[in-house]
């Protein structure tokens, strides 16, 4: 997905250099003749749809310093970079005092433009993820830190932000991965309660004989090993948000007493011979079918009808498909940080073959498919043979288990990338398969087999050792 820019310069020949220039290196470039249209389109409603702008201080209408002030007066928060043919040191603290991140004296040749508009980039993200770990740790984590290009994304953040102004219950519903925590901290960060304890609690991981005590809390000897008191969740999240996840997973029991707690707002403390008084807002999480369970009776339907006052769903992956390069970016620059690896990018290919991947772990697949290829990549660029165990959407085998060959409407009778039994290949076979029939082709010559595969000599030498592959065929 191409990088938006915006141009704002009343010289049309300009414009012109502009926008050729900055198009040969693969931006999608809008211009405009004045200050005022930039300002409309860096400040409209919902964010600017450009990732950076470069603006002429000299306009007719509203000059670029004018446009800079008035755009970060109203949180337009992307790079701003001032072009001008006055290249004097008090012009230049007069844009950065302005906002601008940096400045650029005409004519700018396209190295330097391309250098000054990717260092702005970079530190742009740089800056948005760590505000992002920071509000996170602050409990303040809101709506637009989250990547949300595609509309099923856009849908579910604007259903929730009118959840956030009640203290209305939620339950929030989607497959594993999707990032339903993440979610849950953004509706507290835009709540009223934002800044106040954010607790968060897996109920699936909790030990069936401490639920209760875990939750709600205990007196001192109330069992064998309490030495102390100690409060429970409900306690520690009081005046705040609890977030109970994989709240399908609770015991029966545990069930009524979260119910009577919800409904009185006080807990029992295990042990303890009086209520305790406590004032949360609840968000609850599953990635199973509650509703479902309440006919099977492994779940209290009245403490599911309380749990979802709002329910809503976070869509899979797979159906927000716009988001992946986004986050992708994200998860991408975080570990290389981390790794101290030189890694800045992705390859076309690669981002292509994200982009059609099936990810059924969701985002979190994602993420540590990310990790593991910036660990792992020998170059500048994380490339398709550094993205381990995805294939693309349309290789995934719909067979049923008596091994049909009907895949995706078609007949796969032949189909390399079938087994036999109807299901689809493992990755690594098709890899080993590829690169074998390649250095047979190219008679063993490292050189041009890699070059044809599009890989390096490096890694093509570490893909015949991890796959036990012949280096001279024939």
């Amino acid at each position: 997905m191409s990088l938006k820019l915006l141009i704002a310069d009343d010289d049309a020949q300009q414009r012109r250099y502009l926008t050729a220039v900055l198009g040969a290196s693969g931006f999608e470039v809008t211009a405009v003749n004045d200050g005022k249209p930039a300002l409309e389109a860096l400040t409209r409603t919902g964010g600017p749809a450009f990732d950076l702008a470069l603006i002429d201080v000299q306009m007719p209408g509203m000059d670029g310093i004018s446009v800079v002030k008035e755009a970060r007066s109203k949180d337009c928060a992307i790079p701003l970079l001032i072009l001008t043919a006055d290249g004097s040191v008090s012009r230049a603290v007069e844009a950065m005092r302005a906002g601008a991140n940096d400045f650029l004296i005409k004519p700018a040749g396209p190295e330097r433009l391309e250098v000054s508009i990717r260092n702005a980039l970079t530190m742009a993200d740089l800056s948005s993820d760590v505000q992002r770990l920071a509000k996170n740790g602050e409990n303040r984590l809101v709506f637009e830190h989250l990547i949300a290009v595609s509309r099923p994304t856009r849908d579910a953040i604007a259903m929730a932000r009118r959840a956030a102004r009640s203290d209305i219950p939620i339950l929030i519903e989607g497959e594993s991965g999707t990032g339903k925590e993440i979610f849950a901290r953004a509706i507290h960060g835009s709540s009223e309660r934002a800044g106040q304890p954010f607790v968060a609690v897996n109920c699936g991981a909790l030990p069936a004989q401490l639920v209760e005590s875990i939750l709600f809390g205990h007196e001192k000897g109330a069992f064998t090993g309490a030495t102390t008191q100690r409060a429970g969740k409900f306690q520690e999240a009081d005046g705040g948000t609890l977030f109970l996840d994989e709240v399908g997973e609770l015991p029966l029991d545990s069930q009524v007493k979260l119910l009577r707690a919800l409904q009185t707002g006080e807990v029992d403390p295990v042990g303890g011979s009086a209520p305790v008084n406590v004032d949360i807002r609840l968000i609850s999480a599953t990635n199973r079918g509650i509703s479902e369970m309440t006919g099977t009776g492994a779940f209290r339907e009245d403490l599911y009808y309380r749990l979802a006052a709002f329910p809503m769903t976070l869509p899979p992956l797979r159906e927000r498909r716009e988001d992946i390069p986004g986050l992708a970016r994200m998860f991408l620059k975080r570990f290389a940080v981390a790794e101290g690896v030189p890694v800045d990018g992705f390859s076309q290919a690669a981002m292509e073959m994200m982009a059609h991947a099936e990810w059924p772990g969701n985002v979190r697949q994602l993420e540590n498919t990310i990790h593991r290829a910036v660990v792992m990549s020998d170059s500048s660029q994380i490339k398709p043979e550094d993205l381990l165990d995805i294939a693309p959407a349309k290789l995934q085998a719909n067979a049923s288990d008596q091994g049909t060959e009907i895949m995706n409407g078609c007949d796969t009778t032949g189909d390399s990338f079938i087994r036999e039994d109807g299901h689809i290949k493992r990755l690594i076979e098709i890899e080993g398969a590829v690169i074998a029939k390649a250095l047979n082709l190219y008679r063993g010559r490292m050189s041009e087999t890699a070059r044809r595969l599009g890989i390096g000599r490096s890694t093509l030498y570490r893909k015949i050792d991890e796959l036990q592959l012949d280096k001279h065929p024939g």
